[in-house]
């Protein structure tokens, strides 16, 4: 069966901390594919054969000149390849000392500074620190191991590796540190100068007490000058144990508040934090699924999903107004429910996105259930629903390119140079399986990129 994955920055279908389709992610664009009419690329090309046994993640980047590819290649090991932007197929490569085994988690980040110097962090799921960086000319053949941002010592149970810039445009990475249902959000920023990292806070951003850990969906950057970041509370590796939509907002991401302004000190800490919707243990609510988007005010929304009192998973939509959080359900499914539970990723059956402007009045939210895209219209006012429309996707498209066999699905990520050109990579690999091994080797598979002209994605 044909399946196509989450189109956002990075797109696949596991139960992780991912980021929404707004991210402040350096030098990413965040373009959402299946929004997107079906449109010829101006160019296909072929990089490499990669690894499909299972779906991790790949990462896209460009500098003025040069656009940079990172994967895992058929070998599992992480590759770099880089090629100029005007000059198709002439592609450099470079093999690093990583190689992925089995599980989902492990996804890559990648961006450039000020300078121009590549900085890659991959292959961590509760893992030491695995981060290369190169020189200022950008060359990936010049990409060397970082042995410590802070400290080695602490830096031994690294997850989820994510590259920010703040309003200054200086680069920013942030982590888990720790494991699901005990560990902490860390941010660090880079001294482009001395060529070191630095810690951002004085203390981690959540602190779970050993007792849960904070997934986050962000941070997100809105036009009121805000970062904004949702999260829920997790109490053990478990999926089903996800509770309590929370939310915080920060000019700086050093300073935190509430939606109302009043500060919030750090670590927060569940007590502390800020509810949206007190969602309980078993609720139906997962943590990749608490996406921030904006109305045409500029005001955060978070799209999320839960169980109503029929046990139906359903979409909800909460946006802070003066008497505080508004909670709309936008579905009304019937004789539906996503009942996850267990460990390691899953395969996802829903996906939701942040809500946008749409015509005046109304605000568009976009949600994959079961394979079908679908998008709701509801009134920007009151949130109610005014229609639930099926959508078709980019599935056609890519599915000219690729002839996928049973059980694979079609993965894409994307970014964008200065002048608005879109690239897209697109392959095909098994879906995540619970981080578990196959019986059996599968063969690898194209990697491949499609580019398309500036305003017509």
């Amino acid at each position: 069966m044909l399946k196509i994955s989450r189109p956002l920055v990075f797109t696949w279908i596991c139960t992780l901390a991912l980021m929404s389709s707004h991210l402040a992610i350096a030098d990413t664009s965040t373009a959402t594919l299946a929004s997107a009419p079906a449109q010829l690329p101006i160019s296909i090309e072929a990089i490499d054969r990669v690894w499909s046994g299972h779906t991790v993640p790949f990462a896209m980047a460009t500098s003025k000149d040069h656009l940079y590819v990172a994967y895992y290649d058929a070998n599992r090991q992480l590759t770099v390849a880089q090629r100029p932007l005007n000059a198709p197929s002439h592609w450099v490569y470079h093999k690093l000392d990583t190689w992925l085994g089995w599980d989902s988690h492990n996804l890559i980040a990648m961006t450039l500074d000020a300078s121009g110097a590549v900085h890659i962090a991959a292959n961590m799921h509760v893992d030491p620190l695995t981060m290369f960086r190169s020189d200022t000319t950008g060359d990936v053949r010049t990409l060397q191991r970082v042995p410590k941002m802070l400290d080695a010592a602490r830096e031994k149970a690294m997850t989820y590796p994510v590259f920010l810039k703040n309003h200054q445009g200086q680069l920013i990475f942030k982590y888990r540190d720790g494991s699901s249902g005990r560990g902490n959000e860390i941010y660090n920023i880079y001294d482009e100068k001395s060529q070191s990292w630095k810690a951002l806070t004085n203390s981690p951003l959540t602190d779970g007490e050993g007792q849960r850990n904070a997934y986050f969906m962000g941070p997100t950057k809105g036009k009121d000058g805000y970062f904004h970041v949702a999260w829920v509370w997790r109490e053990s590796p478990s999926a089903e144990t996800n509770h309590d939509l929370s939310y915080a907002k920060s000019r700086d991401l050093v300073h935190w508040e509430r939606a109302n302004g009043s500060p919030l000190t750090l670590p927060i800490r569940l007590k502390q934090a800020e509810i949206v919707d007190p969602v309980p243990v078993s609720g139906g609510m997962i943590n990749n699924n608490t996406v921030l988007g904006f109305d045409e005010e500029g005001r955060a929304i978070i799209t999320y999903h839960k169980y109503d009192a029929a046990g139906n998973t359903q979409i909800w939509l909460a946006r802070h107004e003066k008497a505080g959080w508004k909670l709309k359900q936008i579905s009304a499914w019937t004789n539906y429910r996503w009942d996850f539970k267990g460990n390691g990723s899953l395969n996802s059956e829903i996906f939701v996105e942040g809500a946008r402007p749409g015509k005046p009045g109304q605000l568009l939210v976009a949600v994959t259930r079961l394979g079908q895209r679908l998008e709701f219209s509801v009134d920007s006012r009151t949130l109610e629903t005014v229609t639930e429309n099926k959508l078709a996707g980019v599935a056609e498209m890519f599915a000219t390119y690729f002839k996928p066999g049973p059980d694979m699905q079609i993965n894409t990520t994307e970014t964008s140079d200065a002048n608005g050109r879109v690239y897209r990579l697109a392959w095909t690999a098994q879906a995540p399986h619970r981080d578990l091994p196959l019986t059996e080797i599968v063969p690898a598979t194209d990697l491949k990129l499609f580019v398309f002209n500036p305003g017509k994605p």
